[in-house]
């Protein structure tokens, strides 16, 4: 059984992962926020299984969308185990600020121009 269908087979799963939390505390968390591990920090030794295998993922940087598919768990119930791993000291989130920065006008009216000269 892949650790999707036992999620899927125990509906009470993310509040007992969750510890009944259905909010991160942070509310910076976004689908496309980046998560890296602390180096050399392992995951704390009151970790759930899901939370040593999301610091063992973010060794590398992954984003939190990512990690949830990995882990075949919600994203929003992700959220929450980062957060308290976040808080804890052992993940850090890069958070991709260009993503939120529009280009300047006369970019966008260069594209503008060209795509009406096709």
């Amino acid at each position: 059984m892949s650790q999707g269908d036992e999620y899927r087979d125990h509906p009470v799963r993310s509040y007992v992962l969750t510890s009944g939390r259905a909010h991160p505390t942070r509310n910076t968390l976004r689908p496309e926020t980046l998560l890296v591990a602390v180096d050399g920090r392992p995951a704390p030794t009151t970790a759930t299984r899901q939370q040593r295998d999301l610091v063992r993922l973010c060794r590398g940087t992954l984003a939190l969308a990512e990690v949830a598919a990995y882990l075949a768990l919600p994203v929003s119930l992700v959220a929450v185990l980062v957060s308290d791993l976040v808080d804890s000291g052992h993940l850090t989130i890069r958070s991709n600020h260009q993503a939120h920065v529009l280009p300047e006008r006369d970019i966008l009216e260069k594209v503008l121009d060209g795509l009406r000269n096709i």
